[in-house]
């Protein structure tokens, strides 16, 4: 676990670092688990851009992950962990007892050969997935539920991790990621240990190759451009452009975006820090 330095061999070389993926055990995913991929370039159904900077990229088929974590009650050894190209977290393939196999994310310290059992009577060790009432108050967790059978959608990133604070009544009280508080019912399933790949943002690209190969076009500045693309565009020299902004005029870097009658507003006790 950590980032290698590489040597500087050639000017991309330089300034990039990458995963030394010391936890991947093979490189050949579970075929019966993967699906095909399709890319947009940013374009709709009309061939028309609606999304901006997007394109190009390396050809990837999709990992099927179990989110869900409903195979209660039979025990899973893992198989295998595994580098995914579509998320910054690292994979772990399941062999369950009754011989189905599925992917889910893999926690740090997750190892080949471990027993992995989900359910209510799951003890709270690491990778096992169980019900938030059942889980001890303090315990570090990620891939938690909003609404009970819906699968996973909280702390999946890599090295993300939400803890268990409280509980009272049909609720369950969580310290965010971004260090929001916020009540989940106790019935959502979440599981034990901190999501694998920590070090993912210490990663540096180096040189602008390897961010097309990730599938992302070069982005030009507002204030680079002409006053008819873009409201921070035009003016002498380097002006400034006024107040930052997108490029449908929407304001940025302070500007809320959150409805205020939003539903959950009940659910969160602190908002996330600024």
């Amino acid at each position: 676990m950590g980032t290698r330095k590489i040597r500087p061999m050639t000017p991309g070389q330089r300034h990039s670092t990458q995963n030394d993926y010391a936890e991947i055990t093979t490189d050949i995913p579970e075929k019966s688990l993967l699906e095909p991929l399709k890319r947009s370039g940013g374009r709709n159904n009309s061939g028309k851009m609606t999304m901006r900077y997007i394109g190009g990229g390396h050809r990837r088929q999709y990992r099927l992950i179990d989110f869900k974590r409903d195979k209660a009650g039979i025990p899973a050894r893992v198989v295998s962990v595994e580098y995914d190209p579509n998320r910054t977290a690292f994979i772990a393939l399941l062999n369950y007892s009754d011989g189905e196999k599925r992917y889910i994310l893999a926690p740090v310290g997750l190892k080949v050969d471990q027993i992995l059992h989900s359910g209510e009577k799951a003890a709270p060790e690491l990778g096992n997935a169980l019900p938030l009432k059942d889980i001890p108050l303090g315990t570090i967790i990620h891939n938690i539920e909003m609404r009970p059978g819906q699968g996973g959608k909280i702390a999946r990133s890599a090295g993300s991790y939400a803890q268990l604070a409280a509980r009272e009544g049909k609720y369950a009280t969580l310290k965010m990621p971004s260090g929001e508080t916020r009540l989940i019912l106790i019935n959502c399933i979440a599981t034990i240990g901190v999501v694998s790949n920590p070090d993912h943002n210490k990663v540096s690209l180096g040189k602008a190759g390897r961010t097309r190969w990730v599938g992302r076009r070069p982005r030009v500045r507002g204030v680079a451009m002409n006053p008819v693309d873009h409201p921070m565009g035009g003016g002498e020299g380097r002006a400034s452009g006024g107040h930052p902004r997108s490029r449908k005029g929407l304001l940025a870097k302070g500007y809320k975006t959150r409805k205020k009658n939003n539903t959950t507003n009940k659910y969160i006790i602190e908002r996330r820090k600024k």
